[in-house]
């Protein structure tokens, strides 16, 4: 088998914010800082992956650097089966991404890095509207179908070392 190894890794954030009514979701949106590409774009955590990193620990590592966000904030943590090839024009290039997302306790507020000058709260359909890329609609699409279901969700699951909870 040759391994396909992706450009960057995309990781979603999202909260459950009234337990009695799971499917209530709060997915984090972030904005990129002035003097970065892309600036003001609404966007979920992304980042490069290190040579010889893990590909879900890459995503846990950007994770931590662009929120603060740490393990123990963390309820599951889910790889969403979802691979977007994409070109990049500076790059002259198909870049890849994969796409995972993290269910954070509903007390957990990020401390961002310098990437990004703010960041919001909003439910899935907010989210979708705000978002640019149709791959990000297609990111929140999955998290609400399959995510919400534990029953569904369970296969998705991935643990904090980076290997499937069903194997």
């Amino acid at each position: 088998m040759s391994p396909l190894r992706p450009d960057i890794v995309a990781v979603w954030v999202y909260r459950a914010p009234d337990p009695g009514r799971p499917d209530a979701l709060e997915i984090l949106l972030i904005r990129r800082a002035p003097g970065r590409e892309l600036a003001g774009l609404w966007q979920c955590v992304t980042g490069s992956i290190e040579s010889g990193e893990r590909i879900a620990l890459a995503a846990l590592r950007e994770l931590g650097e662009e929120t603060g966000i740490a393990a123990d904030a963390i309820e599951a943590f889910y790889d969403l089966d979802l691979v977007i090839p994409f070109h990049w024009p500076d790059a002259d290039a198909i870049l890849s991404e994969v796409v995972f997302a993290v269910r954070v306790r509903r007390d957990v507020e990020p401390v961002l890095s310098r990437e990004h000058d703010t960041y919001r709260w909003v439910d899935p359909a907010e989210a979708a509207r705000l978002t640019v890329w149709p791959s990000y609609r297609e990111s929140i699409e999955r998290i609400v179908a399959v995510l919400t279901d534990p029953a569904r969700a369970l296969w998705l699951e991935t643990t904090l070392e980076g290997r499937r909870v069903i194997a």
